[in-house]
């Protein structure tokens, strides 16, 4: 293939990707600015305590359809039937839904004061986090069917179903948070009505009559629901490390800082999802040609399309980190409703910190995607377990005991690095054997 005809799908690709990232990622960017609005401190506190259970359920949903997407792209570039892995995809997600809203229905208090609810956020807090676990059959299907119409050749609609549910989810708020005063529920029941909505604009990839997408009757293939699994762990432990992050900092934060600590973090928490989102965008919009190229065998289509990836990542850190240091005060500003000084001052200080790291999580997020998509699940495997947990836990512990908060916001910093480290040892080997 030729450069320009790889980048020309590259930009084709991840531009769709990443704008769609970047629009789903305002669910909870929308969820936090309105209840920040309407409820205060609480509110916020209430919201950061339950985005971890969002998170994991959302890593749950890309492990099934990254893996399964990846997997269906493989066989699909091999000439060889691959609606099998549609259908075992869409059932792993029905089963994940239906335990998840069992968890709804049953555990969420419980749930809610092990994630450290006190008495002022308890009620808040049960209200969002059992609502969303409700709707976790359409957040599953919304992320699956997203992956899988994006590899069958349509990313046009793939984002086009996440701009449709991030705008109505926006609008919902609004409606249900302010002339309808529906407080937390309002919110999670807004985030829930617009995943549905974009399973409806989804829904229209199967009226093409490009559709290559179908279910099918098939034996259980356990070899094939071993590769979803694998091809996807990657993306899981990506989407988790926020979530296992989130859990540790807020507990640590709430031992220094209280609830208007956690509150503080919650905003930092937030910005950084929007942020984050656009790498993943990046990591998702090069997977269909990462694993196009793998299982055709055209070197050159996966050695450029890591290129680029690489260098826009790096761009994108750059810029972000310039606009959110100097314009810290206002992004703040926007989500103190009750202009608590120490709040803004915690939030301001950690942005300052903490979005360092964006500069080498980047790189990490799209090398551990790179190596899910080129069948080589292992090393992606490894470089996610290391962001999300091994490092980052032991960091935060002893960072914070030493410098309390600025040392929560620099174990980040610093885990990130150390990861990008080995990343880019890791690609340096695998690129030459390419």
């Amino acid at each position: 293939m030729k450069k320009t005809t790889i980048f020309k799908d590259f930009t084709k690709y991840v531009s769709l990707s990443v704008l769609g990232m970047l629009c789903f990622s305002f669910y909870v960017l929308a969820d936090t600015f309105f209840i920040a609005r309407a409820l205060g401190a609480n509110g916020l506190t209430g919201l950061n305590l339950s985005i971890s259970v969002f998170s994991v359920l959302q890593g749950l949903a890309l492990m099934i359809g990254v893996g399964g997407a990846t997997q269906y792209t493989i066989l699909k570039s091999r000439n060889e039937t691959a609606n099998s892995i549609f259908t075992y995809s869409l059932f792993i997600g029905l089963c994940v839904a239906i335990i998840f809203v069992i968890i709804g229905l049953l555990l969420t208090t419980s749930l809610a004061k092990m994630l450290g609810a006190d008495k002022a956020t308890l009620p808040l807090t049960v209200t969002y986090m059992r609502t969303i676990l409700y709707f976790s059959p359409a957040l599953i299907l919304n992320t699956i069917l997203i992956l899988f119409v994006r590899n069958d050749n349509n990313p046009k609609l793939a984002m086009a179903g996440m701009v449709t549910g991030s705008f109505s989810n926006i609008v919902l708020d609004y409606i249900f948070l302010f002339p309808l005063s529906m407080g937390m529920f309002g919110a999670a029941l807004a985030t829930g009505l617009s995943l549905i909505l974009g399973i409806i604009v989804l829904s229209l990839h199967f009226l093409r009559k490009s559709n290559q997408l179908n279910l099918c009757k098939c034996k259980i293939h356990i070899k094939k629901i071993i590769n979803i699994f694998l091809s996807g762990f990657s993306a899981m432990i990506g989407e988790l490390s926020f979530a296992i992050s989130l859990i540790t900092f807020n507990l640590v934060i709430l031992r220094i800082e209280g609830n208007i600590g956690v509150a503080a973090y919650g905003i930092v928490a937030n910005i950084a999802l929007i942020l984050i989102s656009l790498f993943t965008g990046v990591a998702q919009g090069i997977q269909p040609l990462i694993s196009k190229g793998h299982g055709s065998g055209n070197n050159i289509l996966v050695k450029q399309t890591i290129k680029y990836a690489i260098a826009l990542v790096f761009l994108l850190a750059i810029a972000m980190y310039g606009l959110t240091y100097f314009y810290s005060t206002v992004i703040v500003t926007a989500f103190n409703s009750e202009v608590n000084i120490s709040l803004a001052l915690l939030a301001q200080t950690g942005m300052k910190i903490y979005f360092i790291g964006l500069i080498f999580a980047g790189m990490n997020i799209v090398t551990a995607s790179f190596f899910s998509a080129a069948g080589n699940s292992k090393k992606g495997i490894i470089i996610s377990l290391l962001r999300s947990c091994v490092i980052i836990i032991p960091l935060v512990i002893l960072l914070s005991t030493i410098f309390k908060m600025n040392g929560i916001w620099f174990s980040f910093v610093l885990t990130e690095f150390v990861v990008c480290v080995l990343s880019i040892v890791f690609l340096y080997k695998k690129l030459k054997n390419y």
